[in-house]
């Protein structure tokens, strides 16, 4: 069933330690709902990214927004986050020209509505929050993995594809590395 509220209804909050469930299951759902995790494994992805997610909110490197209608507060219908990352100082072109990068990049993350509130301008109305977060926290550029029916809303936005390319180590090997560098 989809809700009918008319745009501008909504209200946007910023998430704090106290979401960090409602944040964990929208990571969850998300994935699911791109078809990309089945229900057996919603639980364990829930389970796997709260204590990631509670770690990262506290010490501040994990920014998240979450909307709900107008109104009423406590029913949640969408939420979006902002990873912060160091990163070494480099190049970039913006508008023809080449300057140093800031050291600081954004992971916009986790951006996810509620099925019955979907096509009604939460993502937009969240992403608008995302990015006045990243300028405020001095972020220099962002990054997301879009799914295709998030790209027409990323590319109005300004985002455009770049040419990274990704390497995936077995999980043992990153899980053994990961485990070394601990001790």
């Amino acid at each position: 069933m989809m809700h009918a509220i008319p745009a501008g209804e909504f209200a946007v909050r910023p998430a704090t330690i106290a979401d960090v469930d409602t944040l964990a299951r929208h990571r969850a759902d998300m994935f699911r709902d791109m078809g990309m995790l089945s229900g057996d494994l919603h639980a364990t992805m829930v389970d796997t990214s709260r204590p990631y997610v509670e770690r990262l909110v506290a010490e501040g490197a994990y920014l998240a927004w979450l909307a709900t209608p107008s109104g009423d507060p406590a029913t949640i219908v969408g939420g979006a986050g902002l990873q912060l990352r160091s990163v070494m100082p480099g190049l970039r072109r913006h508008d023809g020209v080449t300057e140093i990068a800031p050291t600081m990049q954004g992971i916009v993350v986790n951006v996810y509505t509620e099925a019955a509130w979907r096509r009604q301008g939460v993502a937009a109305l969240l992403m608008r929050h995302v990015l006045d977060g990243a300028r405020a926290y001095g972020v220099g550029s962002l990054v997301l993995h879009a799914a295709p029916a998030g790209r027409p809303l990323y590319e109005s936005m300004g985002f455009a594809p770049t040419n990274e390319m990704r390497y995936m180590l077995p999980l043992a090997d990153a899980t053994a590395t990961r485990r070394a560098s601990l001790t």
